[in-house]
């Protein structure tokens, strides 16, 4: 299966990834999608692309570093894209969630680099991986979306940990997004800032619109929570997806591969014909 958004280009894996993504091989997982949060990760994820067959890169500016880029960012990452293995854009968005190791970054410059990546993303034909944390953030996401529909591609990108209201799922649905849920999707409880359980999401997204991902090493799923989470454990989480559709998990694996190839054109396709 896939792994449709991890960081194996963060530190907490500067040590061992060659043995995160042996055991992820070993779980199920063939490809990886390492995703950017700034230019510097985002040339990681190439960097890694570029050494694993079945790595590819998302390059981008997440929200949090939108007051940390450089005058010609826009200039690098598209030197970046150049790259055969650069498949999207992203993660790029708006997120009005109070982090105490970041704060929230001024919401006029989050939006101001949102939209020159949407721009970027056209300009290249490559789809999007949207950060949408906070219902509020969302919102606005989606109304920056509508109003530059004329910059989203025929299958615009996906939607990466997906929160929120019914209403922002069926808007985000609406626009022609894919959806992805992680681990946390098990968790119990409202997530912080959040009006519904993520599991009520999963329930209500169609399985043909779902993909898996795990945000490694974050929203590490049940039983492990607490520990670095792993490209490995997204089969855990295509299992509580699968247990809550009530389809098997070769299903589940089979639809939601599916719906990632549907989105990033540029990955090479594996075993099955998925035309």
């Amino acid at each position: 299966m896939i792994d449709s958004h991890c960081h194996l280009n963060f530190h907490a894996f500067e040590n061992d990834y060659d043995d995160v993504i042996k055991r992820a091989h070993e779980s199920g997982v063939h490809t990886i999608i390492n995703t950017g949060t700034q230019v510097s990760s985002s040339a990681w994820a190439v960097d890694l692309a570029e050494k694993y067959e079945n790595l590819y890169a998302v390059i981008g500016i997440h929200p949090h570093h939108a007051d940390k880029v450089e005058t010609d960012w826009v200039e690098q990452l598209e030197t970046l894209a150049q790259h055969p293995k650069v498949i999207g854009i992203g993660e790029c968005g708006m997120d009005f969630y109070n982090y105490q190791s970041n704060g929230i970054v001024d919401p006029s410059l989050q939006k101001d680099i949102f939209i020159k990546q949407l721009e970027l993303a056209y300009k290249l034909k490559l789809p999007l991986q949207i950060h949408s944390r906070n219902e509020e953030a969302r919102k606005e996401v989606i109304k920056i979306l509508k109003s530059h529909k004329h910059l989203l591609l025929d299958v615009p990108g996906m939607f990466h940990c997906m929160a929120g209201s019914k209403e922002s799922l069926q808007e985000a649905l609406d626009l022609g997004f894919y959806v992805g849920f992680d681990g946390n999707s098990m968790y119990e409880g409202l997530p912080p800032d959040e009006p519904l359980e993520l599991k009520e999401l999963v329930q209500y997204t169609p399985v043909d619109r779902i993909v898996i991902e795990t945000d490694s090493p974050y929203l590490t799923p049940l039983p492990h929570r607490g520990k670095r989470n792993e490209p490995g454990n997204a089969i855990i989480v295509a299992q509580f997806v699968a247990d809550i559709k009530k389809v098997s998990l070769e299903k589940l694996i089979e639809q939601t591969d599916k719906n990632v190839y549907n989105i990033f054109t540029k990955i090479k396709r594996k075993d099955k014909n998925y035309d």
